[in-house]
């Protein structure tokens, strides 16, 4: 048996994921060259010391993408395309394929966490908290952050908001769970959602009782007067930088959304969905600033921080607060106060908004790297949300088979979010949605000319 040069580090763990990799390097390198003729997974398995279905896995997985075939009679040998890892048939989707280039929508930066000022802030509020502090918390939430959070987001977003009318919440998927149930209490079953809009959160409301209507956007925003056919009373808008399609609600469906609210005694409930990261102006400012009485306003810190701090705030009306700050005390008795009163401190010293503002050309400038890549090597794909957020929606070429791309490029390393998920009953051309902030300018150009070799039209044939 020829010596295949598998190295395998047993201390990393994925086993089966390095014998897949080993082997495809192999013969993108020429070590393999084509026709070789592979050895049986019971030989390899034992040269390796890994079990046989680990072998077996790597041999299925090579010939769906293309590097192997397997002949009855024939055993298994290298392809003669081998040197162009292009696969030539879409991979089984439920087999392991190891993803290299991850653009999964929603993901900040993880790396760019500001360790060192939260750590400063942290020690500071160790060193001065009072032994109070550490008691159950509030289920509204400490009320220096309500303060801090009243007057950043009166300055930062525009919002008419008060310490009394702000609960704290474990992020904002929280705050949906508890304006769910709240609504479901009032006898308002049916909540109207953005269509395309997120899986994840219908599934919060349907968890809690709710059905779910649908409301079409459009390069404006949410269809006001679609919404008001559903009958609903209560929708769910992403107005700074609607999911997925990146679009800012326009002036005039402001206005109309909040027209429908008061003509219709619904509630708006506002994810305020990446509006810390604005590139061509200052961020627009927030719906509730508009109509307090109507509007729940969401936000949390997962996209300027991280996902993992669980820091979110609701400010709501005032029929709701007492009904929600009830809630909140039987889901937890309240979020935890150290990181409460660290973000106090990272407000209160500016560190927060410093941090922002690094963050925002950081952001820029993978925003940038990915248009640039997406018109050098896929130049008749249309870019949608430029201006705004972490993420964009990319038309692909007129055409072109969604679920055949994004499998393919899933195949090469390449992870996207197709729109066929997102959408419920709305209709639109085949396209993918790109979450640039977690790689670095030069993978994400790497990223881009992979998905556009991945590109295939409607009904064409495999290969």
């Amino acid at each position: 048996m020829r010596e295949l040069l598998v190295h395998l580090d047993r201390s990393a763990g994925r086993l089966g994921a390095q014998v897949q990799s080993g082997l495809r390097e192999a013969i993108r390198s020429g070590r393999l060259p084509a026709g070789f003729r592979m050895p049986s997974t019971r030989a390899l398995a034992e040269s390796l010391d890994v079990s046989r279905g680990m072998v077996v896995d790597a041999y299925e997985q090579l010939v769906a993408e293309g590097y192997l075939v397997s002949r009855h009679g024939s055993g298994t040998q290298v392809t003669a395309a081998c040197t162009a890892p292009q696969p030539t048939a879409a991979p089984d989707p439920g087999a392991a394929v190891p993803i290299t280039h991850d653009l999964k929508p929603g993901v900040p930066d993880l790396s760019a966490f500001p360790r060192s000022a939260w750590l400063a802030a942290t020690r500071h509020v160790l060193n001065t908290a009072p032994h109070r502090a550490l008691g159950y918390p509030g289920p509204s939430g400490a009320g220096e952050l309500r303060a801090a959070l009243a007057d950043y987001l009166g300055r930062v977003r525009a919002a008419q908001a008060r310490p009394e009318h702000i609960v704290v919440v474990n992020g904002v998927a929280q705050g949906l769970s508890l304006v769910s149930q709240a609504l479901r209490r009032l006898g308002r079953d049916v909540l109207a959602v953005e269509d395309p809009s997120s899986d994840r959160q219908r599934g919060i409301f349907t968890t809690h009782g709710l059905a779910v209507a649908y409301a079409p956007t459009d390069a404006e925003g949410v269809d006001v007067a679609a919404l008001a056919r559903t009958g609903a009373r209560a929708v769910l808008v992403t107005p700074a930088h609607q999911y997925p399609t990146g679009v800012v609600l326009s002036p005039r469906r402001r206005a109309a959304l909040v027209d429908w609210a008061r003509t219709h005694d619904g509630l708006i409930v506002e994810d305020d969905y990446d509006a810390e990261f604005r590139y061509d102006r200052d961020p627009v400012g927030c719906l509730q600033g508009l109509a307090p009485d109507r509007v729940v306003h969401l936000g949390s810190t997962s996209k300027a921080l991280a996902p993992g701090m669980r820091l979110g705030w609701a400010v709501l009306p005032a029929p709701l607060i007492e009904r929600i700050h009830d809630l909140k005390t039987n889901a937890d008795l309240g979020s935890a106060t150290l990181p409460q009163l660290t973000l106090v401190r990272m407000l209160a010293t500016g560190a927060y908004e410093r941090h922002l503002r690094a963050m925002r050309a950081h952001y820029r400038a993978r925003r940038d790297a990915v248009v640039e890549a997406l018109a050098e090597h896929l130049p008749a794909a249309r870019v949608h949300g430029v201006a705004a957020g972490i993420h964009l929606y990319v038309e692909l070429p007129p055409g072109s088979d969604e679920s055949a791309t994004v499998r393919r490029a899933g195949a090469l390393g390449v992870r996207v979010e197709p729109m066929a998920d997102l959408r419920a009953f709305a209709t639109g051309p085949p396209a993918v949605i790109i979450g640039y902030a977690g790689s670095s300018p030069d993978r994400l150009r790497e990223a881009v000319r992979l998905l556009a070799r991945s590109v295939l039209p409607a009904n064409a044939p495999p290969g």
